[in-house]
């Protein structure tokens, strides 16, 4: 099921004198968070707006527009930051990993049902897809041999899994 606001960091802590915090990042690459000047903040989706941000040791450091001291500052520590969907878009046959997570895994010709996507590693080549069965776990490459039809509105994946991947 898609969700409207996407996690896409956490204010880790204050940065300097000015009201900066300190932003780990939980997209691809901290530049790609610096990309938005606009995101929103805790379980409310708080709409907050960046005037200045910048990459610095895999953390994007960032000044929100309104906050000004280090105590104002402080009093952010530990909220979640989300992008809204319509502010990003993805290639085709690319999905958001929170989108995956609960996602029901069937085989595309005999209609087994496999289990649920519990996790995505990874791996640099590509993705491998962790579907929870009722007895067991399985490894599945997100490749598109394997990988058959993705629908996110229905919440359904169909796989056709590689010879003996199952055994």
């Amino acid at each position: 099921m898609k969700k409207e606001y996407l996690e896409a960091g956490k204010i880790v802590t204050t940065h300097g004198i000015k009201g900066e915090v300190k932003i780990m990042p939980y997209t691809d690459t901290p530049e790609l968070l610096c990309e938005f000047d606009r995101l929103f903040s805790g379980k409310n989706h708080d709409e907050i707006y960046i005037e200045k941000n910048r990459v610095f040791k895999n953390m994007v450091i960032a000044k929100i527009k309104g906050i000004n001291t280090p105590e104002e500052a402080e009093k952010l520590r530990n909220k979640i930051l989300y992008i809204h969907r319509n502010d990003l878009e993805l290639d085709e046959n690319t999905y958001f990993i929170q989108d995956l997570i609960g996602m029901e895994v069937k085989d595309a010709d005999e209609g087994i049902i496999y289990g649920r996507i519990t996790d995505v590693l990874q791996t640099g080549a590509n993705d491998v897809y962790v579907i929870k069965g009722n007895d067991r776990e399985y490894l599945v490459p997100a490749i598109p041999e394997v990988i058959i039809l993705t629908d996110i509105d229905n919440d359904m994946m169909l796989i056709r899994p590689l010879e003996e991947l199952f055994d």
